[in-house]
């Protein structure tokens, strides 16, 4: 039995008229009648009762005709889907982010991916620092991701989206929390609390500014990731230099103070360029398309008890 014969069974049996079936399917009659007796004789029934005036479904004829629909439109639903996953216009994004990009990019990103690509799943893992990002999208793990150059590692592609400045968390109750100005020789003396990873892009922008200040920060205490290292310095373990958009992640006890000499971190939209999810190409150009700048204020934020 051939996907043909359930097609011409369907026509024949939606008009019960072998002319207009015929007409329909673009064949000639008798080759449709042909196939016909074909399908018959392979299921041993009798599908159509034939007159000369009337062609009639047989409760036999009937009942194929629910499974056959059935089934067809379960192929031309397997057909439509396969040929959008091949467009690149429908499946899964596996999405990796760093730090709070999860509260600074994850919105826009995925409202312009759920407009432009209503068919495509995302499955986010947050809070990763770049050399786990980049793990990920070599083995597979990650399709893309949104992290702070510079890559770790080989066959992986980067394309800037947008800089932000590194700015300073202190406890609230901290010397530095009311003074108008700051900069970061002020942060001399002070113990620093940093990312656990000796590869962290933060930590390692944070130290560059430090020692062209004149000194090495002290890290005496370190976070595994970006809501535990904000939670240290609230409880008053130390300073910290972070990305600008820890905005986003409000937190009683903080204050963030700009720092105009600390300079600015990259952020970076990153694939593997062996890639073989096809999705990949339209989802980078719909993150690339959208204006990111309003995702790192720069003025002065104050979360403390009394608000």
């Amino acid at each position: 039995m051939e996907l043909r014969h359930l097609r011409y069974f369907a026509a024949v049996a939606d008009t019960c008229h072998f002319g207009q079936a015929a007409g329909r399917l673009h064949v000639a009659q008798p080759a449709l009648s042909y196939a016909i007796r074909q399908l018959e004789g392979e299921l041993e029934v009798v599908l159509f009762t034939r007159t000369t005036r009337q062609v009639a479904l047989t409760p036999a004829g009937e009942y194929f005709q629910d499974e056959v629909g059935r089934i067809l439109a379960s192929v031309d639903r397997a057909v439509h889907g396969a040929r959008r996953l091949a467009d690149g216009r429908s499946g899964l994004i596996r999405l990796g982010l760093t730090g709070t990009a999860a509260f600074s990019h994850l919105p826009s990103i995925a409202r312009a991916i759920g407009q432009e690509l209503p068919e495509v799943a995302l499955q986010i893992s947050s809070d990763l620092l770049t050399p786990d990002q980049c793990d990920g999208l070599r083995d597979g793990t990650l399709d893309l991701s949104l992290l702070r150059p510079p890559a770790v590692g080989d066959d992986i592609e980067l394309r800037t989206i947008g800089y932000e400045p590194l700015v300073l968390a202190v406890p609230v109750d901290h010397r530095l929390a009311v003074e108008p100005v700051v900069s970061v020789s002020d942060l001399r003396a002070e113990p620093f609390v940093v990312y656990g990873s000796r590869d962290s892009a933060v930590t390692a922008a944070a130290l560059k500014v430090c020692r062209e200040a004149g000194f090495t920060p002290r890290g005496e205490h370190e976070a595994p990731g970006t809501a535990v290292l904000l939670a240290l310095v609230a409880a008053g373990l130390g300073v910290s230099l972070v990305p600008a958009s820890v905005r986003a992640l409000p937190l009683d006890g903080l204050v963030i103070r700009d720092l105009p000499d600390a300079g600015e971190m990259e952020t970076a939209l990153a694939w593997r360029r062996s890639r073989e999810n096809p999705l990949v190409d339209a989802v980078v150009e719909i993150i690339t398309a959208i204006d990111f700048s309003g995702t790192s204020p720069r003025g002065v934020s104050t979360s403390s008890p009394e608000g």
